[in-house]
């Protein structure tokens, strides 16, 4: 099999703009509302949320967002698996379900065969085909990195939107899956061990701990992907003007995970982002290896709950802003 990992200078999540970066680019990026627009922007730039929201005539709240990376795996099926419900679970981070993708492919088709090009496409119809979402078409170009995703349009009631902005001090913090597939996924690059488990992880859908969320009337929410889960939770504690406590001993962990630290396989993407947090981070007495596993560059991660569900470790509160937004206990 084609080592589909050794094509890619980074691999899924990690390979994303550093968030320090791309908030400099934004920065000062005014967007000027339509003068006449067809429909009402609920969520836009100004919270860094995980997609875009709109209200159109009737009331429905109509969700958009796009999300592609390069190959996280050898395997071409799972990497398309993995690469669709990391692009759905925006959706599903926002309180919504997703109803239509787009394919987003760039293929290098001079070097590897479309044969593999296949699988891609057809793990990621069987994962949107799991959440109930059309696949309608698509883009490709010709790229010599090779890249796939989607760009996916789903469909929430307004009233029971989940924002990255919407946190209050007193609730609890749930994750829904465990952490550590930044550098399972950068192991298997260097080595091609293969992580069942983090596969496994990757590949689930978080449509289950959406519709958890919803029962439980969550309104705070976003997904762990490429800025780790401390760059999430700054985000969110900013946007809510609050900070986050964190128990760093009752987050999840992915088997295999502290000793694919340890042995120094962790991505750049990681380091950078405990790089952007540490400014806004109060973490006296833990251990770097911990931070580094906190700020672990995610791929296809699980939902980050202001609020409880069954199933999900509590691994924080929020409380009043104390000056810095993310505080982590050993």
């Amino acid at each position: 099999m084609e080592r589909l990992t050794q094509y890619a200078t980074g691999g899924g999540c990690a390979c994303k703009i550093p968030p320090g970066e791309l908030e400099e680019v934004l920065s000062g990026f005014g967007v000027l509302p339509p003068e006449e627009a067809e429909a009402e922007l609920l969520v836009g730039l100004a919270t860094g949320d995980d997609a875009a929201v709109v209200r159109i005539e009737g009331g429905a709240a109509v969700i958009s967002t796009a999300d592609f990376f390069t190959p996280v795996v050898d395997d071409p099926y799972d990497w398309g698996r993995i690469a669709a419900a990391n692009a759905l679970s925006d959706v599903y981070a926002m309180g919504g379900r997703p109803i239509m993708a787009l394919n987003l492919l760039c293929w290098p088709r001079d070097v590897l065969p479309y044969d593999l090009a296949r699988e891609v496409l057809r793990g990621g119809a069987q994962v949107a085909r799991e959440a109930g979402c059309h696949v309608a078409g698509g883009h490709s170009v010709s790229d010599p990195e090779p890249k796939y995703g989607m760009a996916v349009t789903g469909l929430a009631d307004p009233g029971e939107l989940m924002r990255n902005d919407a946190g209050r001090a007193g609730l609890p913090l749930s994750l829904t899956k465990p952490l550590g597939l930044g550098v399972l996924n950068n192991r298997h690059k260097s080595t091609g061990e293969v992580f069942p488990q983090a596969v496994a992880t990757m590949a689930a859908l978080n449509a289950e701990a959406a519709r958890a969320a919803a029962a439980q009337g969550i309104s705070c929410a976003t997904d762990v992907t490429g800025f780790g889960l401390l760059g999430h939770l700054h985000k969110l504690a900013r946007a809510s003007g609050v900070t986050a406590v964190l128990d760093a001993a009752a987050v999840p962990l992915l088997e295999g995970a502290r000793e694919a630290v340890r042995d120094g396989y962790v991505p750049g993407g990681s380091r950078r982002n405990l790089d952007w947090v540490r400014p806004h981070l109060a973490a006296d007495g833990v251990a770097e290896q911990t931070l580094l596993l906190l700020a672990d560059a995610q791929t296809s991660g699980g939902l980050l709950l202001a609020g409880e569900i069954p199933g999900a470790p509590v691994i924080g509160h929020l409380v009043a802003d104390r000056g810095h937004t993310v505080e982590v206990r050993a």
